[in-house]
């Protein structure tokens, strides 16, 4: 059965209240507090028992640390090289697949780099020396080693989202496979993180909304690039109908 397609500006109109939405409700979370009530699932005063745990930190962890660069690589290569159902995308959403991952990746990194946020395990309350201190204060310091915020790990997962608005344009269906493909792996591997004391939930959460707004960004940029390309092509093409014929001479 195919699914009707909806108008563009309806969609993005979805696209532009779901972003709006999760903010709010992301907002709403990290005033909530929920964070080190589920970080006490986890963790006591002694620690996170499950932090060496070979499920939490080998397999969804050290195991597939390098794997989202090498799909960034292996999207790179397909711009010229399509491979699979990439084929059925042009190369405009090709490049847009590949650079939409790749800037997910980057701004979740940069702003990790330059968080003075300190993971859960650094925190007194688990055996550390940190205080809690929001991830939104801004130049304070918490007392513990900072940079964990965002969830990086977990964007090995988000930052795949970009395949729903490469895809979106020409196949629905595959398109809304990926972002369910992308969410559930970014979300696995955040919760792995969470189990270790090596992230808050709403770490996990805001890498999300950061890799859906880059791509979200990048496809409108993109769109609007080729609508304009399609524009320009038009309007070199002379519009014989309102030429009169001439008549045959008498």
């Amino acid at each position: 059965m195919t699914i009707p397609k909806l108008p563009e500006a309806l969609v993005r109109s979805r696209i532009f209240l779901w972003s709006l939405s999760s903010l709010f409700l992301l907002m709403v979370w990290d005033y909530s507090g929920l964070d080190l009530a589920m970080a006490h699932w986890f963790g006591s005063a002694t620690g996170f028992s499950l932090n060496s745990h070979w499920l939490w930190r080998d397999a969804l962890h050290d195991d597939i640390h390098y794997l989202p660069w090498i799909l960034e690589l292996a999207l790179l290569l397909a711009i010229w090289k399509p491979f699979g159902t990439l084929k059925l995308l042009p190369t405009a959403r090709r490049t847009q697949f590949a650079l939409t991952t790749l800037v997910a990746l980057l701004v979740v990194s940069y702003i990790k780099i330059h968080s003075r946020t300190s993971c859960p395990w650094d925190l007194k309350q688990f055996g550390g020396v940190a205080t809690y201190v929001s991830h939104w204060a801004w130049g304070i310091e918490d007392g513990g080693s900072g940079r964990c915020f965002p969830a990086g790990h977990a964007s090995a997962g988000f930052a795949f989202v970009g395949g729903y608005f490469a895809f979106r344009h020409h196949l629905p269906q595959t398109a809304r496979r990926w972002l369910v493909g992308a969410m559930l792996v970014g979300f696995v591997f955040g919760f792995s993180q969470q189990v270790r004391g090596a992230h808050y939930m709403s770490h996990t959460l805001w890498t999300a909304w950061f890799c859906w707004t880059a791509a979200a960004t990048v496809d409108f940029g993109v769109s609007q690039w080729i609508l304009q390309k399609r524009l320009r092509a038009h309007a070199r093409v002379p519009d014989l109908s309102v030429l009169t014929p001439l008549k045959p001479s008498e």
